[in-house]
């Protein structure tokens, strides 16, 4: 049997055993799709996740509303709760299963909840990383190249058994795909799919990177400063209870220096349960000072800022 004929007996034998538990996302939700991987649960991206609803398409033609159980717009995932009406569940692969490059993977979707699509190709880099959709970056992601349509991403990335690998999510230059590495994070959807959706403290602002903060203060004849421009803080946010304001350079937080998006989201993520407050040392104009922001948690499934990077 040549190469081709096995791509095509495993294309049309992983299309029969996963094709009824790839769904597309209607109207609502724009034009997503994504993967039944529990009875009443549908994974999918959580950039998809507009609203409070969204109609979910089965192969079969069957329409259900859905209802978001859990989001982690950090990860980029959402678990939605629908009716699947016993369309049987996505298998799981291994965590490490796609840590090979070259290894050959098939990408499904139903873009729109218009039809079954599949597609082949190989696992192209490992453990890459790109931003979520609001900014934090996320790591692990699997780069490979079955090319994909417009509306596919929240659709599973499958080994040629059909098993589950990761969730389709952005679509790169040249046409290669970055999925979410789903196996390896098993843990995180079972408590979206369980509705324990994340909590990760914020400031209510978004932030530009140090490059643009460094080439505005130039233009308008400031001295130049390392730190994070604030393009936008939401209204009553804690950053503008703390009279945070746009134009502000965030230089420091909690005593360390901020040379890029990145140092201001660990500070974040490594702040104790117990923390109340949090330092921000701001520059505005060639005034500098320091203001303490009241932390709070926030629902992911919140309303996201303008600019790339929200904190």
């Amino acid at each position: 049997m040549s190469a081709l004929e096995d791509i095509e007996q495993a294309i049309a034998a992983v299309a029969a055993r996963v094709g009824p538990a790839v769904v597309g996302l209607g109207r609502g939700w724009g034009h997503g799709s994504g993967v039944v991987i529990g009875e009443g649960r549908v994974l999918t991206c959580a950039h998809n996740v507009r609203g409070d609803g969204a109609t979910v398409v089965f192969s079969d033609g069957g329409r259900e509303r859905a209802e978001v159980a859990g989001a982690d717009p950090d990860l980029d995932l959402a678990v939605l709760s629908a009716p699947t009406d016993g369309v049987a569940a996505v298998e799981w692969a291994s965590p490490d299963a796609a840590r090979l490059l070259g290894a050959p993977v098939l990408a499904a979707a139903s873009p729109g909840g218009r039809g079954l699509r599949v597609t082949f190709g190989h696992v192209s880099a490992e453990r890459q990383s790109f931003r979520g959709p609001r900014g934090r970056r996320i790591a692990g992601g699997i780069e490979h190249t079955a090319p994909l349509p417009r509306g596919s991403s929240g659709g599973p990335l499958l080994d040629t058994s059909g098993r589950l690998l990761g969730v389709n999510a952005l679509r790169r230059d040249g046409g290669l795909i970055l999925a979410v590495p789903a196996a390896a994070v098993r843990e995180r959807i079972d408590a979206l799919a369980r509705g324990e959706a994340p909590e990760p403290r914020w400031l209510g602002v978004a932030v530009a990177p140090p490059r643009a903060a460094r080439r505005l203060r130039r233009a308008v004849g400031l001295p130049e400063r390392d730190g994070l421009l604030v393009r936008a803080v939401e209204d009553d946010a804690p950053a503008a209870r703390a009279g945070v304001e746009r134009g502000d350079l965030i230089v420091a937080a909690g005593g360390r220096e901020l040379r890029e998006v990145d140092d201001l989201y660990a500070v974040l993520d490594g702040l104790g349960d117990d923390a109340a407050t949090l330092v921000l040392t701001v520059v505005r104009g060639n005034d500098e000072r320091d203001v303490t922001v009241s932390l709070e948690p926030r629902s992911p499934s919140g309303e996201r800022g303008s600019a790339k990077e929200v904190a």
